[in-house]
C-alpha cells in the first residue's frame, strides 16, 4: 500500500487548502477573530501538521493529546450572528466537514500532480484516513460524505457556492503577505503563492488577488511536471520528513 499521508509534497497544498477554509464565512470570520496565523504562521502550521500525522500515524496516547490541544484552541472561537454579521463556531459540524473536505481534496490534486491517479483500494484508504481525521476533531460520522461519488457531488455543490467576503479577502492577503514570520518564510512566500494560485480554481485565484496569465499556467505545468520527475525519487527520510519532524516533537 502507498504511504500517501507521509509524503511531504502534500504540504505544497497548504496554501491552497486554508485559503478555501476561509473562503466559508463560518471558518473565515472564526480565524480572523481568534487566530494568530498571521502572527505566528509556522507555529500555527505546524500545530495543524502534527494533528494531521497524529491522527493518521500515531499512538491512542498521542492522538488523545493532540485532540484536547485542539479543543482547547478551538473553545473561546464562538460568535452568536449579528445584524449583518456571521455566527460561528469551532465545534459546528457542518464547518468541521468543510476544513476537513479542504484537506482531503488538495491532498488528493497534490498526489495526482505528483503520482497521477490513486489505485481504487489506495484512494479508498485514503478517504477513510481523512474521514477519521474528522471524527477525532469532533466531526459526526454519518456527515462525513459516504463514499467518494458522494464527496464529489459535496465538494462540487461547495466550490460552485463559494463567494469571498472582504474577510476573507483581507484575511488571505495578510497570510499570502505576512508582515512578520522567520526570514526564510518570508523569501519563500513568492514561491508558495506562486503554487496556491496555480492550485486554486479561477474564481477564487481573482477574488484573492493573485496574478495569473498563460505565462504563469505554463510555468506552473512546468514546474508540476517536473516536480513529477524529480521528487519520487528522493529518498524515504526525505519525503517523510515532515512527519517524522512532528511526531517527534511530540513524542518529546
Amino acid at each position: 500500500m502507498a504511504d500517501i499521508g507521509a509524503e511531504g509534497v502534500l504540504l505544497a497544498g497548504a496554501g491552497r487548502a486554508i485559503l478555501l477554509q476561509i473562503a466559508n464565512p463560518a471558518v473565515g470570520h472564526g480565524v480572523a477573530e481568534h487566530s494568530d496565523f498571521v502572527a505566528r504562521p509556522f507555529d500555527r502550521f505546524r500545530a495543524t501538521l502534527t494533528y494531521v500525522y497524529a491522527v493518521r500515524y500515531g499512538t491512542d496516547a498521542q492522538v488523545a493529546a493532540v485532540r484536547r490541544s485542539v479543543n482547547k484552541a478551538h473553545g473561546p472561537v464562538r460568535r452568536k450572528p449579528g445584524a449583518g454579521s456571521h455566527g460561528y463556531s469551532a465545534f459546528d459540524a457542518e464547518s468541521q466537514l468543510w476544513v476537513v473536505a479542504t484537506l482531503y481534496d488538495t491532498a488528493v490534486t497534490i498526489y495526482d500532480k505528483i503520482y497521477g491517479p490513486l489505485d481504487d483500494e489506495n484512494a479508498e484508504l485514503m478517504y477513510q484516513d481523512y474521514a477519521r481525521m474528522g471524527t477525532v476533531l469532533q466531526l459526526p460520522a454519518d456527515l462525513w460524505p459516504a463514499d467518494r461519488a458522494a464527496f464529489r457531488t459535496y465538494w462540487y455543490a461547495r466550490m460552485q457556492s463559494l463567494e469571498l467576503d472582504d474577510v476573507a479577502v483581507r484575511v488571505g492577503r495578510d497570510l499570502l503577505y505576512p508582515p512578520t514570520g522567520p526570514l526564510w518564510l518570508r523569501l519563500s512566500m513568492p514561491l508558495i503563492r506562486f503554487i496556491t494560485a496555480g492550485l486554486l480554481p479561477d474564481h477564487l485565484r481573482c477574488g484573492y488577488g493573485l496574478p495569473w496569465s498563460e505565462c504563469h499556467g505554463r510555468l506552473f505545468d512546468l514546474t508540476t511536471r517536473w516536480s513529477a520527475l524529480v521528487y519520487p525519487r528522493l529518498p524515504r527520510h526525505v519525503r517523510h520528513f515532515a512527519k517524522n519532524y512532528c511526531l517527534g516533537r511530540l513524542a518529546a
